[in-house]
């Protein structure tokens, strides 16, 4: 798949919002194309259930990036990576990443400011993660790089008490840093969600949760992109186990067919 930025960017200004199809591999990437996605991004957390890892950047860059590879090598919209919080811990480090995947065409970046140590995630200070990031993106910039990079706060995801107000505290620092889009993952309420959108001209993207309102109401508060998650991955695998215990308690395959 050839780079083309502009396209992928221009489907977060239109009116309704981007549904990102996320995949986890060639044959999941191949089902949202077929569905009619105009862009798909991989899920960090399914792909790393597929190789035998927790979330969290315990499976390697490397191994991450084979499977990226072979989702490129035959994705005919845009992709976008989850790249977590930049599998590296230095400018330098994170921008080689997305230079690797740029490479083989890859046009967007998840890149969140919580990490995950001995199991469990925190959040990292805001201005310390917009320092980070705004130095990524001028790295790129200086190499004419490409890449729409959305920020991911989880500040609903870790459940913080204050979240509504971390977010817009986060939204006007992190706003000035370069990126190109804001993902808050976990957010429901409309009535938040409303207070996002108005609070940035940066697109606002939303998760999959069993709360969050249709997408003609996500539309309507303003959000500019959805995504799965992980949640279609689990699903598909627990009708996997259901299907395969209606085969042992038949005793026969008609139940496959």
């Amino acid at each position: 798949m050839t780079n083309n930025f502009q396209k992928f960017k221009e489907l977060h200004a239109q009116s309704e919002p981007l549904l990102i199809g996320n995949v986890w591999n060639v044959q999941s990437a191949r089902k949202m194309e077929n569905l009619g996605f105009k862009a798909i991004g991989t899920s960090s957390y399914a792909i790393a259930e597929t190789l035998g890892y927790a979330d969290g950047e315990e499976m390697s860059f490397e191994e991450y990036l084979f499977i990226i590879k072979r989702i490129a090598a035959t994705a005919t919209v845009p992709l976008s990576v989850d790249l977590e919080w930049g599998y590296g811990t230095t400018t330098a480090e994170i921008v080689a990443n997305i230079k690797e995947l740029h490479k083989i065409g890859v046009l967007g970046i998840n890149i969140e400011d919580s990490v995950v140590e001995q199991g469990v995630r925190t959040i990292v200070e805001a201005e310390i993660f917009a320092q980070k990031i705004k130095a990524v993106a001028e790295e790129l910039s200086k190499e004419n790089i490409e890449v729409f990079i959305n920020l991911r706060s989880d500040v609903f995801l870790l459940g913080l008490s204050d979240a509504l107000t971390q977010a817009q505290k986060r939204i006007s620092i992190y706003e000035t840093t370069g990126v190109h889009g804001l993902f808050f993952p976990c957010v429901t309420k409309t009535e938040d969600i409303e207070t996002l959108t108005k609070a940035t001209t940066l697109p606002i993207n939303v998760m999959c949760m069993p709360d969050l309102p249709d997408f003609n109401l996500l539309q309507k508060a303003g959000v500019k992109r959805i995504s799965m998650g992980n949640f279609l991955n689990n699903k598909i695998y627990q009708y996997l186990e259901s299907e395969v215990e209606t085969v042992l308690k038949n005793q026969n395959f008609s139940s496959v067919f």
